[in-house]
C-alpha cells in the first residue's frame, strides 16, 4: 500500500533560463535552463524533500514518533531529515558515518540547530551503516519510541516518486526538452526522472556514492513505469568521480567558479559541481549539442560547501583586493 505524500515543499520549483553560462559551454544562449530545486523551501531547500514527501508520507501513516536515517557526515538527506522532523514534531537521529568532532560546520551544524541527536558510526562501509541504524532502531522500540528508518539518501521506489513529480513539472515547464542533466548519487533522483521522462530524456553524472549506482536506477524506477529500464542502456557519465565522493575534482572547481561568475549560481563540491562538470563534457563530446534545450537539475546542497575545507579554500584563493 502507499500512503500519501506530507506536504513539506514549495512546489513547482521554477525554471531559470542560464544565457552566459550556456555560452561558456558551448551551447546556445536559449538552449540550458536550470530547474531551481535548490528551492524546494524547507531547511535549507534541496532534492531530498521531494523524497521525504513520501517516505515520511508513509512513516506517519505508520505511527511512527521516530526517524532514523543514515549518511556522510555533510549529508544533505540527513539534514533535511531532522527539519523535516521538527515541522513534523518528531525525534530524530542521524547515523553519520565517520568520527565525532571532526567538522562542526556545514550540514552539520544544520543538524544540531534542527534538534537532531547525531550517532556516530566509525569507519563503516554502507552495510556496516545500515546495521548500526538498525541496532539504533531495535533499542529505540524496546524503550518505547516508535522509529521509522528513512532510506539512504531518501532513495528507494517510494521516494523515487517525488521526482516523477518532479518530471511532469519539467514537462509542462519545458515541453521540448531533449535532456535533463543531474547528479547521480544514491539513486532515487534519477529513478524517478527516468520513470517520467524516459531514459533517453536523463543524464546522470555519477558522483562516487555507490559502487554500481546504473543498478540502483533500474532498480527504484523499474515499478514506476511500464517502460523496459535497463541499467546498461541508461545514460550515466562515470568520468566526474576523481579521488572520490568527498573530494574536490579539477573539473568540478571549474564548475563552481564558472556557475558563479556567469549567473550568480552557487553549486555544491559534492554534488552539482560534478554534475555542471558533467554537463560540460558532455557538450564537449558531443552527447549535448548545440540548439537541444537542456535542463540542469539544480538539486541544492549549499550547506555542504561551508563544511567542505577544500572548496571554501578554493573559493578564498579567488578574493581579489581592491586597488584604487
Amino acid at each position: 500500500m502507499t500512503h500519501p505524500p506530507v506536504e513539506l515543499g514549495t512546489f513547482p520549483t521554477p525554471l531559470e533560463p542560464a544565457p552566459r553560462l550556456a555560452t561558456a559551454i558551448g551551447l546556445g544562449p536559449d538552449d540550458l535552463w536550470i530547474k531551481r530545486d535548490d528551492l524546494t523551501g524547507l531547511g535549507g531547500g534541496g532534492n531530498k524533500i521531494r523524497k521525504l514527501e513520501w517516505t515520511l508520507g508513509a512513516a506517519l501513516a505508520e505511527g511512527a514518533d521516530t526517524l532514523v536515517t543514515t549518511g556522510a557526515p555533510q549529508s544533505n538527506h540527513a539534514r533535511l531529515t531532522a527539519a523535516a522532523g521538527a515541522r513534523l514534531g518528531l525525534d530524530v537521529v542521524l547515523v553519520l558515518r565517520g568520527l565525532q568532532n571532526e567538522s562542526r560546520s556545514g550540514n552539520l551544524a544544520l543538524d544540531g540547530l534542527f534538534g537532531a541527536r547525531l550517532a556516530w558510526a566509525g569507519e563503516v562501509d554502507r552495510a556496516g551503516l545500515d546495521t548500526v541504524a538498525a541496532e539504533i532502531c531495535e533499542r529505540l522500540g524496546k524503550n518505547g519510541s516508535r522509529p521509522a528508518l528513512v532510506p539512504f539518501g531518501g532513495s528507494s521506489v517510494l521516494g523515487a516518486r517525488g521526482y516523477v513529480r518532479c518530471g511532469e513539472e519539467l514537462r509542462e515547464q519545458v515541453p521540448d526538452m531533449r535532456t535533463a542533466v543531474v547528479a547521480l548519487g544514491s539513486g532515487g533522483t534519477m529513478a524517478g526522472l527516468v520513470a517520467s521522462l524516459g531514459a533517453d530524456a536523463v543524464l546522470g553524472v555519477d558522483v562516487g556514492a555507490l559502487a554500481d549506482p546504473a543498478a540502483a536506477v533500474g532498480e527504484f524506477a523499474a515499478p514506476l513505469t511500464t517502460e523496459a529500464v535497463v541499467p546498461d542502456r541508461l545514460r550515466v557519465r562515470r568520468d566526474q568521480v576523481g579521488a572520490g565522493y568527498a573530494t574536490l575534482t579539477g573539473p568540478a572547481s571549474d564548475a563552481l567558479r564558472l556557475a558563479a561568475r556567469t549567473e550568480g549560481l552557487v553549486l555544491d563540491p559534492v554534488y552539482t559541481g560534478r554534475a555542471l562538470a558533467g554537463l560540460t563534457a558532455a557538450v564537449r563530446d558531443g552527447d549535448i549539442r548545440p540548439g537541444e534545450r537542456t535542463v540542469f537539475v539544480h538539486t541544492g546542497g549549499l550547506p555542504g560547501f561551508f563544511g567542505h575545507a577544500e572548496a571554501v579554500a578554493f573559493a578564498e584563493e579567488g578574493v581579489v583586493t581592491y586597488e584604487p
